[in-house]
Formats: structure tokens, sequence, C-alpha cells
């Protein structure tokens, strides 16, 4: 069964055990927080998987968990901000994809874990720039969740932190969190389609992480209260910025 999956997955024994376990815990950071499921698994698999091959494969997860969570989302989310972000991000997708193909595998990562870093600790501090609160921040918003999305899949990071400056209540805040990913993801597969880094190998890998991404949104969703909404953020914040700096020093070591 492993030595299947190894060669379907292209990938180790305890390289398949290290991603399964990674996509579960992400998947239910996903399910609880609206977000940071791309960040976990960008920094969880960059040193596996380069970065520029994963981001198919999580937006292929985010799609997955999308389609689960897109409901609630619609219901309850600011639909002229989420409309304004993605109009940002379409354009801002190309961008972000075109650097992170023109630079080395090492340099991509040492980019995603970077900035997963720095916005983890952004959003940890409460410290949104003061310009996101206006309108020109919301497009601002998007362009940068763009970009961010074709370095290292962490769009959904950039539009929490704007999302914070508006201090929305929690379920309003995930709410919109979810239907933002749910429509982005239509403008980064066109671009992953376009820039040709949806392959084979990528649906492999999705087909079998999909699964395992369900269980974790399942699972979040049912461990998400409002009222902890302040400890389940910092919990994955906290999750985000160590597995980050761990991937840094690991690089940094070899």
């Amino acid at each position: 069964m492993l030595s299947n999956l190894q060669n379907f997955l292209s990938l180790s024994g305890s390289e398949v055990i290290i991603s399964l376990l990674v996509v579960l815990l992400a998947g239910m950071v996903r399910g609880f927080a609206g977000f940071g499921m791309s960040a976990l698994i960008m920094a969880g698999l960059a040193l596996i998987i380069p970065p520029v091959t994963l981001i198919p494969v999580c937006f292929m997860m985010e799609t997955v968990a999308s389609f689960l969570m897109f409901r609630g989302g619609f219901r309850m989310a600011d639909r002229k901000v989420v409309w304004g972000l993605v109009i940002g991000t379409v354009i801002g997708t190309p961008i972000g994809l075109m650097a992170t193909m023109a630079v080395s595998p090492d340099t991509s990562r040492t980019i995603a874990l970077v900035v997963i870093l720095v916005l983890a600790l952004l959003q940890l501090l409460r410290s949104p720039p003061a310009i996101l609160a206006t309108r020109k921040g919301l497009y601002g918003a998007g362009l940068i969740a763009g970009i961010a999305s074709g370095l290292a899949s962490v769009g959904g990071m950039v539009v929490a932190l704007y999302v914070l400056a508006q201090q929305a209540p929690a379920a309003r805040m995930r709410a919109s969190l979810v239907m933002y990913l749910a429509l982005a993801m239509i403008a980064t597969g066109v671009w992953l389609y376009v820039s040709g880094l949806l392959n084979m190998l990528v649906l492999q890998r999705s087909l079998v992480f999909a699964p395992v991404v369900i269980l974790g949104v399942l699972l979040g969703t049912l461990l998400f209260r409002p009222s902890l909404e302040q400890f389940y953020k910092r919990f994955c914040l906290g999750l985000l910025m160590t597995v980050a700096m761990s991937g840094l020093i690991r690089m940094a070591m070899s």
C-alpha cells in the first residue's frame, strides 16, 4: 500500500506520511479558522516538494475545502468587500506566478516561508496597516493577495489581515474569507492552467490528499465556536510561524 502511494505521488515513504499528516492538520485549521490551509501546507511541505509544484496542489486542496464551506460563506459574507478583493487578486496572481517560476527552488522556498512568517506575525500582533481600512486598501489588499497566492499560495492570509483591519465580527470575518477563497480559486485555476503548472502529478497528489483534506475540514468545522475564535486564531498563527521558522532554520543548516 505504502509503496504504491510512493510511486503514485513520487515521494518517499516518510515523505508520504509527513504529507498526509500536514494535509490533515491544514484541513482542520481551514475548517475552524477559515484560512491558513495553503500556508500550512506550504510551510510544512516546501522542503519536500518545490513551491512551484506545490502551489497547484494547494489550489486543488483549497478548491475542495471551498466547495465544503461555500454555502455558509455566501450567506454571511460581506459580498462587496469580497468582490473588491477578488478583482485585485485576478490582476496580482500572474505576477506572483511569474516571479516564482523565474527563481530557483531554494529561493522560492525562502520567499514562501518568509512571506508566511511575516504575515502570521502581523496578524498575531494585530498590526494591520491603517491604509487597509480604506477603499484603496481594499483593492490593494486584493492585488497583494494575488501576488502572494502566486508566490506561495498564501493570498488568504493577506485577505485575513485586511478583514482584521475592519474589526469585523469573527463569524463575518470567517464567512468573508471562505467566500473570497472560493471565488479566487476560479481566477487562480485559470492562471495555473495557462502557465502549465496543472499537470498529471498534481492531479495524482490531489486525488490522494483530497479525502484527507475533507476529513480535516469537517473536523475543524465541528470544533469552530465563535466565542473561542481568538484562541483558535492565535493557535493557527503560532503554528504557522513555528512551521515556517523551522523550515527556514533547516534550510540555513543545510
